[in-house]
């Protein structure tokens, strides 16, 4: 009887095993990996020891722990499945008239995303998107979700005075996508449970949801529904903090009785981004004396909820872009003694590079950040002398990297993560920046649950989150990482995706 998904796992037969940190002796030889309990109870040459219950047939693939995806707005990034996708639009003209031909969805809205202005030669104004769009209230988001580009039917739908060029920026943009994400829990839960379905086809078992919601009783009910594709940690943040710790939430409570679905950590937005030239920056924008970008957090404030989260138990997670962000999180950390990661990490200082291990601070990063924005960091950071995507500083000093997606602003692919952290380039273009590209070994261990440091050796004992795939990841090209099979996903011990 073939294996389906949903099985419980006996044996994954017929499997290699790969890494750099590896202490086993088979070298290439098969393997039959032997699973009792959600655990890895035994690794045996191929055929050794009798095969007790459920087999998947590993066909000589690669045997990965799971994938892990360290930051996803997960129900943003679900429901882009019924928005119209913007990324290839070349102007503002383009946009607004790719959106004024969109579907009018179930609520009466048009929605696009992830277009990308800064790249644009014409400027987006008010007055283009109305002659296209009309009397349908329409949105179009920023590929890095920090600006959405309305029109007029839209601003009076939101109940908010439209500014001259139609778009909103940080938090009234953030307002926003909370606004249209809010949907029907039957239908967001629908592209939730479909999206990660697709994730587990992709080899991951577990993800860090950042959506800007109260994720708890989102997840529990979706659990009760019988979602249980990945795990899941979710972010709390700074207007639900509060209830968070009045409901004795703390970072790695299980909601749930297999615990798959734990509390993660407060989650603070302290800057703005790269693309909506927000990111707070020690040099300025290109054109534009005055624009350092900004500090949504001020530094006191930040500390101050760092403090409340900590005393609670609650972890942290601080975005920030730009370098001057940078310092003052890594300031936070250093003052409040949290612990936890700072999201992103795009501008570091030189001075500060070393400061993410001595801190014990995680760089949860996005490596295909860094190919979708090389263009634009090369010119609108051009005069920043502090590092941009310093993937290779980061790990050279010790600090543990924690891959991630970032999605719906990147595709939620570990893959391609992979990828891009170490070859730096995508489609045949010249490599961006190789010195700071990383060894594959390393790219895989960030894109697993505990990060870098943690490696990614199998040994008996450890939680069977695992993955067979159809090629050694330490020796894949560019293309062949990004063209990654994943044969079988298992959580657990359970099936959760089998190739069939």
């Amino acid at each position: 009887m073939s294996a389906e998904r949903g099985d419980e796992v006996g044996v994954i037969a017929g499997v290699r095993l790969t890494g750099a940190d590896r202490v086993d002796p088979f070298g290439d030889d098969p393997v039959d990996v032997h699973v009792r309990g959600g655990v890895i109870a035994d690794i045996a040459p191929a055929g050794a020891l009798p095969a007790r219950g459920t087999v998947v047939d590993g066909a000589g693939g690669w045997l990965l722990p799971g994938l892990w995806d360290h930051h996803v707005h997960t129900v943003q990034w679900a429901l882009t499945a019924q928005r119209t996708p913007l990324g290839d639009v070349a102007s503002a003209v383009e946009a607004a008239s790719v959106i004024g031909r969109a579907p009018v969805l179930d609520d009466g809205r048009r929605i696009g995303t992830g277009f990308r202005d800064a790249f644009w030669a014409d400027a987006p104004t008010l007055d283009l998107l109305d002659a296209a769009t009309g009397e349908v209230p329409t949105y179009l988001i920023n590929a890095d979700v920090h600006s959405v580009w309305l029109n007029s039917a839209a601003f009076r739908r939101e109940s908010i005075a439209p500014t001259a060029d139609g778009i909103l920026r940080e938090k009234p943009a953030f307002e926003i996508s909370r606004r249209l994400n809010d949907l029907e829990p039957a239908v967001v839960d629908r592209y939730v449970v479909a999206a990660l379905d697709r994730a587990a086809s992709r080899g991951v078992t577990g993800i860090v949801d950042l959506d800007m919601a109260w994720n708890a009783d989102a997840w529990a009910r979706r659990v009760a529904a019988g979602f249980d594709a990945v795990r899941v940690a979710f972010g709390v943040y700074p207007e639900f903090l509060e209830r968070a710790v009045a409901e004795g939430l703390a970072t790695g409570d299980a909601l749930d009785p297999r615990g798959l679905i734990r509390v993660g950590s407060l989650k603070v937005i302290t800057d703005g981004s790269l693309g909506t030239r927000t990111a707070a920056c020690s040099h300025p924008y290109p054109d534009d004396p005055h624009n350092t970008g900004v500090m949504t957090v001020a530094p006191d404030d930040l500390r101050a909820l760092m403090v409340r989260a900590t005393g609670a138990g609650l972890s942290c997670a601080i975005h920030a872009i730009g370098d001057v962000a940078n310092s003052h999180a890594l300031d936070a950390f250093a003052a409040t003694g949290a612990t936890g990661t700072i999201e992103h990490a795009q501008l570091v200082a030189h001075a500060d590079i070393p400061r993410f291990a001595r801190l014990g601070v995680g760089a949860s990063v996005q490596p295909e950040h860094a190919i979708d924005d090389r263009d634009l960091t090369d010119s609108v950071w051009s005069a920043q002398t502090a590092l941009p995507y310093p993937l290779r500083s980061l790990a050279d000093s010790g600090a543990n990297l924690l891959f991630g997606s970032d999605a719906p602003v990147s595709p939620l692919d570990p893959w391609a993560a992979m990828a891009a952290a170490v070859h730096r380039t995508r489609g045949g273009r010249e490599p961006w920046r190789p010195d700071q590209g990383l060894s594959a070994a390393i790219a895989l261990a960030a894109s697993t649950a505990g990060g870098s440091l943690t490696g990614s050796a199998l040994e008996p004992g450890g939680t069977a989150d695992l993955v067979v795939v159809d090629r050694d990841p330490l020796t894949a090209t560019d293309p062949e990482l990004r063209t990654t099979r994943a044969a079988a996903t298992i959580l657990a011990g359970r099936l959760t995706h089998i190739d069939g």
